[in-house]
């Protein structure tokens, strides 16, 4: 079945077996920085961004999705040109072994969209549900109030004053599953 999204910005026809589940979908069309964990909703490295809300992409029938706004982290920034929490993760030493990395990003990424008054508690609670055994969370959480102040200061701009690339790639790190 095809279903019809908007990724990143670009509409797309999504190829989707009636069983898969989002996670899925996107792997099969390229969005390999979806990592997969679990497959039961409890590590959060498939994390994406569904129309404005972080969302375990291993839960969510893909069939479910129809018309929906979904953003990966191919979609934030590149190598060239980090979106601010990409930048504040690197910056503050957030990330080591960069399996849980997308997913953390992303959960950042919707907090910090949907709040106004970031704290520390409330990152917390942001990442609470992705996993990470090398970092702790102590940095993730210094890395997301950085995030805060660089798109308070900046707005929600690449790290060299451009904005996230208009056509991203998909290519997100290993193709892991």
């Amino acid at each position: 079945m095809d279903i019809q999204v908007t990724i990143n910005g670009d509409a797309e026809t999504l190829e989707a077996k009636r069983a898969d589940k989002l996670l899925d979908a996107l792997r099969r069309n390229g969005y390999t920085g979806v990592k997969r964990g679990c497959d039961t909703g409890d590590c959060g490295f498939c994390t994406v961004i569904v129309d404005g809300e972080a969302r375990q992409s291993c839960t969510i029938p893909a069939r479910e999705v129809e018309g929906a706004g979904i953003e990966t982290i191919e979609g934030l920034g590149t190598q060239d040109d980090l979106h601010p929490v990409q930048e504040a993760f690197v910056d503050n030493h957030a990330l080591q072994c960069g399996f849980c990395t997308p997913g953390m990003v992303m959960a950042s990424t919707a907090y910090l969209r949907n709040t106004d008054e970031p704290t520390e508690e409330g990152a917390r609670e942001a990442i609470d549900d992705v996993l990470c055994r090398c970092t702790g969370f102590e940095k993730p959480v210094a890395a997301i109030m950085d995030a805060a102040e660089r798109m308070d200061r900046g707005g929600e701009v690449a790290a060299d004053g451009g904005t996230a690339p208009a056509e991203p790639t998909r290519s997100g790190g290993d193709s892991n599953e």
